[in-house]
C-alpha cells in the first residue's frame, strides 16, 4: 500500500489537479532558458508552468522516494568517506608493484524488496572506486558484485562485501525510502 501524497503537494485550479513539483521544475527551466533571474521571470515562469501543467496533465505517479532531510545529509556524510577510503584503496593497488589486487565476484543479497531502493542501492555500489554491480535481480533482491582489494581473509570477503552493503542500503532506505520500506529493513 502506497503512502498518500501530501496535499500541499497538489493544488486545485478549476477542479483539475496541479501538481506544484511539476509547475515548479518548469519554473526552473524557464528560468535557465531566460538566464535571468527576475521577479517578471520568475512570475512568467510559474504562469506558463501552470497552464502547461493545468493543459497537458501527466498522470501523478509514486516514484516511492521519499525525501528525508538528515537522513540526506547522513548518508551524503557517510557516502564521500566511503568515496575517499574507496579511492585511496584504489590508488593504492594501482601503484602497487609486484602482486595483483584481489579481486572477487561476491553475490550479495539486499533486504528492501522496493524496486526504487534497489535502484538507488545499485547507483551507489556503481559509484564506488573498486566496485562494480554485474547484475541485478530486483525479484530476488539480489546483486552480483566484483569486488577489488577488499582487505582480510578471502574466505570472508562475502561476508565483509554483504556487511557493507548492509550498511549502505540501511542508510540509502533511511535517507529516500518510505515508512513500509524502513520497516522491511529493521
Amino acid at each position: 500500500m502506497s503512502e498518500p501524497r501530501p496535499a500541499f503537494t497538489v493544488l486545485r485550479l478549476l477542479g483539475r489537479p496541479v501538481p506544484l513539483p511539476q509547475v515548479l521544475w518548469l519554473t526552473l527551466i524557464w528560468l535557465l532558458l531566460w538566464g535571468d533571474l527576475s521577479v517578471g521571470n520568475v512570475l512568467g515562469g510559474l504562469l506558463v508552468g501552470l497552464v502547461l501543467v493545468w493543459l497537458l496533465p501527466l498522470p501523478i505517479q509514486d516514484t516511492g522516494i521519499r525525501l528525508h532531510p538528515v537522513g540526506i545529509l547522513l548518508f551524503l556524510v557517510r557516502f564521500a568517506r566511503d568515496m575517499v577510503i574507496s579511492s585511496f584503496r584504489v590508488a593504492f593497488w594501482a601503484l602497487r608493484l609486484g602482486r595483483p589486487p584481489p579481486v572477487q565476484v561476491v553475490e550479495v543479497r539486499l533486504r528492501a524488496s522496493s524496486e526504487a531502493m534497489a535502484v538507488l542501492v545499485t547507483v551507489a555500489l556503481s559509484a564506488l572506486p573498486g566496485s562494480l554491480v554485474l547484475e541485478a535481480n530486483v525479484r530476488e533482491r539480489t546483486l552480483l558484485l566484483h569486488v577489488l582489494g577488499v582487505p582480510g581473509d578471502p574466505s570472508t570477503v562475502g561476508q565483509v562485501t554483504q556487511d557493507d552493503v548492509t550498511r549502505l542500503e540501511n542508510r540509502i532506505v533511511t535517507a529516500f525510502g518510505t515508512r513500509a520500506d524502513q520497516e522491511e529493513v529493521r
